[in-house]
C-alpha cells in the first residue's frame, strides 16, 4: 500500500489544520515544511495492537506425559531427508 505525500508551508498548515487532519485521516500524508525544508509529518494513527493475555488457556490444554520425548528414528530420517 503506498501513501500519498502532500507538502505544505507551515503558515497554510496553521489555516489549514481542520482540513489536513481530515486528509491524513483519509490516509493521506501531510509534509508541514518550513523555509522549503520539512519539519514535520502529519499521517493517521494506527488501531493500537490489543494486549497479550497470558494464561488465557490455563487448563483447557493437555500435554501427554511423553511430549518432548525423541522421535522415531524413521520420523527423525524424514525430517534430516534421509527417507
Amino acid at each position: 500500500m503506498t501513501v500519498a505525500v502532500r507538502s505544505i508551508n507551515i503558515y497554510q498548515a496553521k489555516t489549514h489544520l481542520s482540513k489536513l487532519v481530515d486528509q491524513a485521516a483519509a490516509g493521506e500524508d501531510v509534509l508541514i515544511s518550513r523555509a522549503g525544508k520539512p519539519v514535520a509529518r502529519l499521517t493517521a494513527l494506527r488501531e493500537a495492537k490489543r494486549p497479550v493475555r497470558f494464561g488465557l488457556l490455563k487448563g483447557r490444554v493437555k500435554l501427554s506425559r511423553d511430549f518432548d520425548a525423541p522421535l522415531p528414528q524413521d520420523l527423525q530420517a524424514q525430517f534430516a531427508g534421509r527417507a
